[in-house]
């Protein structure tokens, strides 16, 4: 089924264990790309040519990556296990380039970071480029950064000290500048149909009825035209550009694009990437009469890109970026006969936005709702929980289950988006909105977490209270991603209390993009300052080396074992429980600036009413008396 040369230099045992693979894993690979090719004539012979691009990139595995492929096939709760922690950076502001990251493994190793996610790494094209989003050759390292040998060398210093790499796959689209796409700006149709290009507004002005804007501010419309780009034959194309005129959306209709992005996937395994970011997920299909996001097309590619990577790299998982709703969001794990056979982890979005909607509100019973009806995801899967990332926050609260609670769906998003951006009057943020849609009023908000939850104005302030108050926020939201469900994801500087950075605006090429506020450059003085306890980094580095060190103690916290919102009978205390033959264990979390009392024979309900412990600080207590949280603190509980 594939060329046999391709595999004439290895070994009998290496060619036994590919055709293992193959014969495990082509089923599901068959089945998810018949819904995509299944009606070409030519299906089998793209079947054959993926498989051949399978056999080659096995031929060509490093040994010390065939060994990982090995021990994560023996191991395969390797990213749920408890030790888990991720760490999230751009590579140029957290240490410069690639060999300057390989210098910060010690930092990252104090820190308990055993998954470091470098964002887009991949030569760019020149600014604007979506922070690295707009890609121009999958091939080479941004040459700011280093080169591809340098990625292999950080990528085998990494494992060798227990660290996995992730980075970004930008799967729905390329730049202009691409090959590709500067071929088809050249008339070849071969290259035309590796995009969408539309000879007039017709087809674009059906497609746009249903479409939404992403970026409204910046970059409104999915169409760009050009008028020099020759289509049939005829001057003028418009261009589908979801994001920005500069990115070109792929055509996944084309199997020749999926192989093309198969081979991308398979050359960045064998440089050593452990964990794929796979970008924009949602937007990969296009169908007309619908939003072209989430549609069942999308999940196929993912599904095969995940089946046919088993075979040559079974080492590597994929990660889902797909900010969805949270109906949404689960099935890029897999549903139906694919349950668990899609993305292995994917951005827990709807815990994020509620996190700093309970700091805002100071109630936790929306969130406690909304996640009671989160769907359940399969058990060889994992959330990334994180506080705060690159992008902006989008306020994914349902009216559905805004309204379950008494709340109105927009005034609540409303009132987030004005907290957030400091216009309220109680207001302790400091973040900024971004993307305003004048049609909607749907607003996102920029800033930097530790500006989010207070830090930046008490420290203008210099509000020695209104300081310790902030510390505790970032603390606790750190908490529960720490305690929940999957891989808790530290974005770089938050484990310092780094703040928005204004400098941005200096720079004409980023000034009209306020993300930029959030994405600092890494103040190494300032985390030179970590281990001292009466400055405010090293508050927050010892908070988050406690909640690590907590987190490798239990294992109750495996991916695996379930995570359940629970009513603590009070509004202010937040609940989550983890419960399965491990163990169990109870978070409770006060998102008030006031003394919070769970009630003991609630404890007793929930089955911790003897003698329980705190796993955060060691103290003891007898459950069925009442339990008082001051502000903002939060406990882990066990019974002894």
């Amino acid at each position: 089924m594939y060329p046999p040369e391709t595999l004439k230099k290895l070994t009998k045992l290496e060619k036994e264990i590919f055709a293992l693979r193959l014969a495990q894993h082509l089923p599901e690979a068959t089945y998810a790309l018949q819904q995509l090719y299944g009606r070409r004539p030519d299906f089998d012979d793209w079947m054959q040519r993926f498989i051949g691009q399978l056999a080659t990139a096995y031929a060509q595995r490093p040994a010390d990556l065939r060994l990982l492929d090995l021990q994560h096939t023996h191991q395969p709760d390797w990213f749920q296990r408890p030790e888990a922690i991720g760490y999230i950076c751009y590579v140029d502001k957290f240490a410069g380039n690639l060999k300057g990251v390989a210098e910060k493994i010690p930092y990252l190793k104090e820190l308990g970071v055993t998954y470091l996610h470098l964002m887009p790494l991949l030569q760019p094209r020149p600014r604007p480029n979506d922070g690295g989003y707009a890609v121009q050759d999958y091939g080479r390292v941004d040459e700011r950064l280093g080169t591809m040998t340098d990625l292999a060398e950080l990528g085998r210093a990494l494992r060798q000290n227990g660290i996995s790499l992730c980075t970004d796959i930008v799967c729905n689209h390329t730049a202009e500048e691409h090959e590709w796409a500067m071929k088809a700006k050249a008339g070849d149709p071969t290259y035309q149909e590796y995009y969408f290009l539309f000879p007039d507004r017709t087809l674009p002005d059906q497609y746009g009825r249903t479409l939404r804007h992403i970026f409204p501010e910046t970059a409104p419309g999915n169409f760009t035209h050009h008028p020099e780009i020759p289509v049939n034959g005829q001057p003028g194309a418009w261009v589908w550009t979801t994001f920005n005129n500069y990115q070109w959306d792929l055509n996944y209709g084309n199997p020749a694009v999926f192989g093309e992005m198969l081979n991308i996937i398979l050359n960045l395994a064998n440089q050593g990437i452990e964990v794929f970011r796979m970008d924009a997920v949602a937007f990969m299909w296009k169908q007309m009469g619908t939003n072209c996001e989430n549609l069942p097309e999308a999940h196929a590619i993912l599904q095969a890109f995940r089946a046919l990577t088993q075979i040559a790299c079974p080492g590597i998982i994929f990660k889902a970026e797909a900010i969805v709703s949270p109906q949404d969001v689960v099935p890029y794990f897999g549903t139906g006969r694919m349950a668990g056979q899609e993305c292995e982890l994917a951005y827990h979005n709807s815990l994020m936005v509620l996190l700093w909607s309970m700091l805002a509100e100071k109630d936790v019973v929306l969130a406690t709702h909304s996640l009671e009806k989160m769907p359940i995801t399969p058990p060889n899967v994992a959330w990334v929980n994180y506080v705060r990332c690159h992008d902006d926050i989008g306020w994914a609260i349902t009216d559905e289950n805004a309204t379950a609670v008494g709340l109105n769906g927009f005034s609540h998003r409303s009132f987030l988006g004005e907290f957030y951006a400091g216009k309220y009057p109680t207001s302790w943020s400091r973040g900024a909105e971004f993307q305003v849609n004048p049609e909607t009023m749907d607003r996102r908000i920029s800033g930097a977490g530790a500006s989010l939850a207070g830090l930046e104005a008490a420290v203008a302030n210099n509000d020695s209270h209104q300081i310790d108050l902030a510390i505790k926020r970032f603390l606790l939201i750190h908490s529960v991603i720490f305690m929940s469900g999957g891989i808790p994801l530290l974005y770089m500087g938050d484990e310092i209390g780094l703040m928005n950075d204004y400098s941005y605006v200096e720079d004409p090429l980023r000034a009209n993009d306020n993300r930029w506020m959030h994405r600092p450059q890494m103040d190494w003085e300032t985390a030179a300052q970590r281990h001292d306890p009466s400055t405010i980094a090293g508050r927050l580095f010892a908070g988050m080396q406690k909640l690590v060190a907590s987190r490798h103690e239990r294992h109750e916290l495996h991916a695996e074992a379930a995570t359940a919102a629970i009513w603590t009978h009070n509004d202010k205390l937040f609940g989550l429980l983890r419960h399965s033959p491990r163990g169990r264990l109870l978070l409770l979390g006060n998102f008030s600036d006031h003394p919070q009392t769970i009630m003991g024979q609630r404890m007793t309900e929930l089955q911790f009413g003897g003698s329980i412990r705190d796993v955060l600080t060691g103290r003891e207590m007898v459950g069925r008396n009442n339990i008082t949280l001051e502000p903002y603190e939060s406990m882990w509980i066990v019974g002894f």
